[in-house]
């Protein structure tokens, strides 16, 4: 498999705003999102320790999709990394206790079903294309050429509870291992 949107050296680094600080021990709402098997997930039912890796964009080799800019924006770049990374430690993250992983971003169902496709994720991606859980839990985001996008984070959720929050990610290619460290500095 190609190398598709490798990381540049020189990626601003993103600081902590605050935004997410309100996130942990809020319950999940009850919302139904897609999922790219053709599933509804209802984000308060989930798994007991399930992790959301919520990004921004993934970007397409076939398609010109990232706005101009996007490499200035701090922990913008770096969906398809991170996303790697988290299929890399899939295995590890249950084998620990994660009962499961889950992606998430704005982008349509049929849009992240091409890239779990192409990066052979095995696991699903979840599209919060009306911005529900984004607007319930007041998720962070920022604003490039006039379209909104969600800031990358990662929630782990137990018992319909944000038990801990990620934010900033920073590299998002290593942020995977971080989360397998954080479980299993934390067993359930």
């Amino acid at each position: 498999m190609s190398e598709d949107f490798p990381l540049p050296d020189d990626l601003p680094v993103p600081e902590d705003d605050g935004a997410a600080d309100h996130l942990l021990g809020m319950e999940m709402p009850d919302v139904s999102l897609p999922a790219t098997d053709g599933t509804t997930v209802n984000l308060r039912d989930l798994p007991p320790r399930t992790v959301i890796y919520v990004y921004p964009l993934t970007g397409r080799p076939d398609e010109d999709v990232i706005p101009e800019g996007w490499e200035d924006v701090p922990g913008a770049r770096g969906c398809t990394p991170e996303s790697r990374g988290f299929r890399s430690h899939y295995d590890e993250l249950v084998d620990n206790g994660v009962g499961e992983v889950f992606g998430l971003s704005t982008q349509t169902t049929e849009y992240q079903r091409e890239a779990r496709d192409r990066l052979h994720l095995p696991f699903e991606m979840l599209s919060d294309a009306e911005w529900e859980l984004a607007s319930e839990l007041e998720l962070p985001a920022f604003t490039i050429e006039g379209d909104e996008y969600l800031k990358r984070l990662t929630l782990v959720v137990s018992d319909g509870r944000i038990e801990h929050v990620f934010y900033p990610i920073f590299p998002p290619d290593e942020h995977a291992s971080e989360v397998l460290e954080w479980v299993n500095e934390n067993p359930r």
